[in-house]
């Protein structure tokens, strides 16, 4: 039987229509999904408003699928140099431990660090305490003791251990203000110290606020060797950090290796139910469908590589990955003989800190959630040269510019960072 030439082409024609059509309806869903989840408008503030960015703070990548920025590699730790100090001698201990996740760690030793200093006491490594219950481990699973002891050692002495004849009992606990200042530590620390010889420093936050105040003056060198200049991750964890780093950049070699790190995590929003902070049009916090239509319209390329610092997959994310497929959370990423030990169990003090160091190296940062994690992670990254943080919001346009959600905290320049990098 012959084949008729003319039934062979509307065949083709008519799969070829049927192909189209589909194309059509996956881009109709997706625009009209787009519009359906836009929600309420909402200026982020997170400690600010919207801002302009002048050109000269950050210069836009040519060549890339985005709105990627360059490092500024011009800043420099401006603190003055430390020698060495003979009159900090042995008086006495300082004791302490770090709690609630890396982005206390970095406020709690600088609190430690200053306190032992000017009371010429010496510093006793902290262990490192979880949000649960039994949840402990010592400073070294987690951080370079040899590096914090050597990078103290012209302004503290520091020991690993507290000595055996030193009884706990007469170890008088002393709470600090985050940020302690040399005066409130002779006012309010320094009588306790001769009286007890020993204490223990538990600092408090009465704000995650991380701005520069014109009260403070001239920020201690001290604080800024220790929020900046002591803390790095023992060489195994770091390792890990590294090759999750290494292997989000494999999946962007598209956009030139360069990936954005969101910190959106479920409790937290659920918690918080990204309510309104009483300034018109600014919310606490943004979900997954209000940040995947934040980075499209800004111009970010549907195969952008994302890393989201929630512990594990949820549905409610489905939405962020259907509009960007590389997003991922760390057990999609982390070396498979790493994930007995490091995911051992949700939200634990490992995971927090991995969250914390990749959200630092990113190429792009953007907090969905307000606070102190927040906070932190801006100044690592300003000490790293590393300005794009964009603070979410919703865009009522069709596109947007990614200048204009600059964090204030470094468009403004206020935040403490940088007192300590010029």
């Amino acid at each position: 039987m012959g084949v008729d030439l003319r039934q062979v082409v509307a065949g083709i024609l008519t799969i070829t229509m049927f192909v189209m059509l589909g194309q059509m309806l996956h881009r109709d869903y997706y625009d009209s999904l787009q519009k359906k989840v836009q929600g309420d408008a909402h200026d982020m503030e997170f400690e600010g408003s919207r801002v302009s960015v002048k050109d000269s703070l950050v210069g836009a990548v040519e060549g890339s699928k985005g709105p990627w920025m360059d490092d500024n590699s011009d800043l420099n730790p401006c603190w003055p140099t430390l020698l060495p100090d003979e009159a900090v001698s042995s008086k006495g201990y300082v004791t302490f431990s770090l709690t609630n996740g890396p982005e206390y760690h970095v406020s709690q030793i600088t609190d430690a660090v200053m306190v032992a200093k000017h009371l010429g006491a010496t510093l006793v490594l902290p262990d490192i305490r979880g949000s649960k219950p039994g949840d402990e481990r010592s400073f070294e699973d987690i951080y370079d003791s040899d590096k914090l002891i050597k990078s103290l050692e012209n302004v503290v002495k520091v020991v690993k251990q507290l000595p055996e004849e030193v009884s706990l009992r007469n170890i008088a606990i002393v709470k600090v203000p985050t940020r302690v200042t040399e005066d409130y530590i002779k006012e309010h620390i320094d009588p306790i110290f001769k009286s007890k010889g020993n204490i223990r420093v538990a600092s408090y936050f009465p704000s995650v606020n991380l701005r520069k105040s014109l009260q403070d003056g001239e920020t201690d060198p001290v604080a800024c060797l220790a929020m900046f200049g002591s803390l790095e991750l023992q060489p195994e964890v770091n390792a890990v950090v590294e090759s999750m780093v290494e292997r989000l950049r494999t999946h962007s070699r598209k956009s030139g290796g360069r990936f954005i790190a969101v910190d959106l995590r479920i409790d937290i929003l659920e918690k918080k139910n990204c309510h309104s902070t009483g300034v018109v049009g600014s919310k606490t916090c943004y979900n997954a469908q209000e940040i995947a239509l934040f980075l499209r319209k800004l111009g970010f390329a549907g195969d952008t590589t994302i890393y989201l610092t929630q512990p594990r997959w949820d549905s409610s994310l489905n939405i962020l990955k259907n509009i960007f497929p590389k997003t991922f959370t760390k057990e999609a990423i982390m070396p498979a003989s790493k994930r007995s030990k490091y995911l051992e169990s949700e939200n634990s003090e490992y995971e927090n800190v991995i969250d914390f160091y990749i959200s630092s190296r990113s190429d792009v940062f953007v907090p969905a959630i307000s606070g102190l994690f927040y906070a932190n992670t801006v100044g690592k990254r300003i000490a790293l040269g590393k300005p794009q943080v964009l603070v979410p919001a919703e865009i009522s346009e069709t596109s947007g510019i990614a200048t204009d959600f600059i964090s204030p905290y470094i468009s403004k320049k206020n935040h403490l960072a940088y007192s300590c990098f010029c």
